[in-house]
């Protein structure tokens, strides 16, 4: 089965580089990489216009719109079977893609979470409050989707390539993960969730996501589990 990964890439040209090498390297043979640069400003628009690899297909944003709009984006480009988000920050392993979309390849799944909080893998201490934060949205998310996930924000989200483009996503930043999650739980899909690991980064390193995106992701919750009607 063919797989899609998405990139959506904002001031990453720090890490774009490796990143690209690392899903690379990750074991699918069959895939495409899809890059959605979404108005970087800091050097990755340059390092992305002059990259000559005819596996990797870039897409730009000529402003920064957010991750979802970037998503939006990749995911109309996709032609694989399977969708699979990958961040370009370098917090996820590539390496574990194949643990992802596995539960979608054995026709057990039509969507896949990959949980870094049910994981014997390595796991990077960072902030607490992040922590607690993600647990709260989590549950307030599992409350009205009536879901048992443990990590409804994570990066790591397989989908069958017909799933997510008949999603409409109108989020354009991180309200994507709520977005996305209240969707699919009322479409009658099979939904699983797989341990994986994570590295995350301080802000220092280059960390994005912020309070103001976890007050985002509470109306996004309510909005599209209780209000929207599409």
């Amino acid at each position: 089965m063919k797989l899609s990964i998405i990139i959506p890439c904002y001031n990453e040209a720090g890490t774009i580089l490796s990143l690209i090498e690392a899903v690379k390297s990750a074991p699918i043979k069959d895939r495409e990489i899809i890059i959605v640069d979404d108005g970087s400003q800091d050097g990755t628009l340059k390092i992305l216009k002059n990259l000559k690899d005819p596996e990797v297909h870039v897409v730009f944003h000529q402003i920064n719109l957010g991750k979802g709009a970037a998503l939006r984006t990749g995911f109309q480009e996709a032609t694989g079977d399977i969708c699979i988000v990958q961040d370009a920050d370098l917090e996820y392993d590539p390496q574990e893609f194949p643990i992802v979309i596995q539960p979608i390849v054995d026709g057990k799944a039509d969507v896949v979470f990959g949980s870094r909080f049910q994981s014997g893998r390595p796991h990077r201490v960072v902030y607490f409050w992040h922590r607690i934060g993600n647990g709260v949205l989590t549950l307030l998310s599992n409350l009205l989707t009536d879901l048992n996930l443990s990590d409804m924000e994570t990066c790591y989200k397989a989908f069958r390539r017909e799933v997510i483009q008949s999603i409409t996503i109108r989020e354009n930043r991180f309200g994507f993960e709520p977005e996305v999650t209240a969707k699919i739980s009322k479409m009658n899909l099979r939904i699983y969730e797989v341990g994986i690991s994570y590295y995350g980064r301080t802000y220092d390193e280059g960390k994005k996501i912020g309070w103001k995106d976890g007050v985002r992701a509470i109306y996004c919750i309510l909005k599209y589990n209780l209000w929207a009607t599409h």
